[in-house]
Parts: structure tokens; C-alpha cells; sequence
């Protein structure tokens, strides 16, 4: 298993100052930028587009950006966000008529592909492309927005997929995303997640006493996780 990553998600960050908060939070120590991309039809609420990944390129951000599409349909706007800088794109089977040809799809553009399953999806489809598949993103919380808890059964959903994916013997991240904080991320690890998805427990705890507002949050994670035996 790969180094654990932190993907802070800027749902939740200060869209007013948005580059200066990507700016603080990956100088604070996190790896990746977890952008969720919401349509008001996939989910319930309406976010961002290719234009935020592609000014976030322009700003200087030169860490994995980590596109998550909460759309429906997702083919079409995936070579808008390659092009926009994404690193890594991810979606929802059922808002794929064709699935493999979506991962394909993401492939052909040069960036790294995924499926995201919500907490009631069965993980079924995952054995059936996984040769197609860098990273596996379990919701733990039902999509749409930030600031929900973490469902505990998430966990063994992570257990059934990090045996999926042991089994395989390919190099594909497990990422999980909702409810995540520094109290149960540890606990999330022994599941077998390597890559955690934090917005509100993230962004929510900036302090102008850290150099650059979000060190001490990022630290107390990194704490727990290792204290994780791999």
C-alpha cells in the first residue's frame, strides 16, 4: 500500500479566497485537492466547473487535483476537466450509461480513472472494469453536501473493497469521502483506506495561530494515522 493522502475537499473551504485557501492547506502538509463537481440532478445542489480547475492551475496549484463528478449524464464533461488540469476523475456508475467506456474515456485523457459508490451501491460492478480502475472512492456520506456524519457501515464496505482490490494486485488507491476527521480517520485506516477525503473537519478548523492556518488539523490527522499498523 502507498503513503496515506489527504484530500481536502474545497466544498467546504472560502470560495471568496479559494486560491489562498488550496494555497494554505497543501502548505499545511495535505496531498491532493479533492474538487466535487455536483449538477442539481446527479445530487441535490449545484457547485463547481472545469473554469474553477483550470484557475486553480493558473494560480499555481501544482498538486494532484482530484475531480469528483456528481453528474449525470458524466461523458460529456469529462475532457472539459482533463483540460482544465484535472489530475484524477471519478464518477458514479449509475450516472454512466456505459461504465467501461467512461473509465476509458477519463484514460484516453491522460488522467487517472475511478468509481465512486454510495453508501447503498454494491461494489459488484468494480470486478468487472477493474483493469480499467486507479482508484476506488467510497461515499460515506450520501452525496450532495458537506458537513453530514460518517456512516459506520462504510467500514466494512471499505474492508470488502480493499479485498477486491488486494486480490486484483493492481496499484489502485481506496478513498473515502464524508464525516472524515481527525477522531475516526485511524479508525478508517484499519479498514483499509489510504486516502481520506476531509472538507468540513478540514477547512472548518483553520487557526491563525498555525503558519498557515490549517497545520495543526492536518498534523492531528497525520498523528492517528500513524499509530495505524500497515
Amino acid at each position: 500500500m502507498s503513503d496515506y493522502i489527504i484530500a481536502p475537499s474545497i466544498l467546504s473551504a472560502d470560495f471568496a479566497r479559494l486560491g489562498e485557501e488550496v494555497d494554505n492547506v497543501l502548505k499545511s502538509g495535505a496531498d491532493w485537492v479533492h474538487f466535487d463537481v455536483m449538477d442539481n440532478h446527479y445530487v441535490p445542489n449545484l457547485t463547481i466547473g472545469p473554469l474553477v480547475c483550470d484557475a486553480l492551475r493558473k494560480h499555481g496549484v501544482t498538486a494532484p487535483i482530484d475531480v469528483h463528478l456528481m453528474v449525470k449524464p458524466v461523458d460529456r464533461i469529462i475532457p472539459d476537466f482533463a483540460q482544465a488540469g484535472a489530475t484524477s476523475i471519478t464518477f458514479h456508475p449509475e450516472a454512466s450509461e456505459h461504465v467501461d467506456r467512461s473509465l476509458q474515456l477519463i484514460r484516453d485523457q491522460g488522467c487517472q480513472s475511478g468509481l465512486v459508490f454510495n453508501p447503498a451501491t454494491p461494489l459488484d460492478v468494480l470486478e468487472w472494469v477493474i483493469d480499467k480502475v486507479d482508484i476506488v472512492l467510497l461515499m460515506s456520506v450520501n452525496p450532495g453536501f458537506g458537513g453530514q456524519k460518517f456512516i459506520p457501515a462504510t467500514l466494512e464496505k471499505a474492508r470488502q473493497a480493499r479485498e477486491i482490490i488486494d486480490r486484483s494486485g493492481r496499484d489502485i488507491r481506496l478513498e473515502i469521502d464524508g464525516g472524515v476527521n481527525a477522531d475516526n480517520i485511524g479508525e478508517i485506516a484499519k479498514a483499509g483506506v489510504d486516502t481520506f477525503v476531509s472538507g468540513s473537519a478540514l477547512f472548518g478548523k483553520g487557526q491563525d495561530s498555525d503558519p498557515n492556518r490549517y497545520d495543526s488539523i492536518v498534523k492531528a490527522m497525520r498523528d492517528e494515522l500513524a499509530k495505524v499498523k500497515r
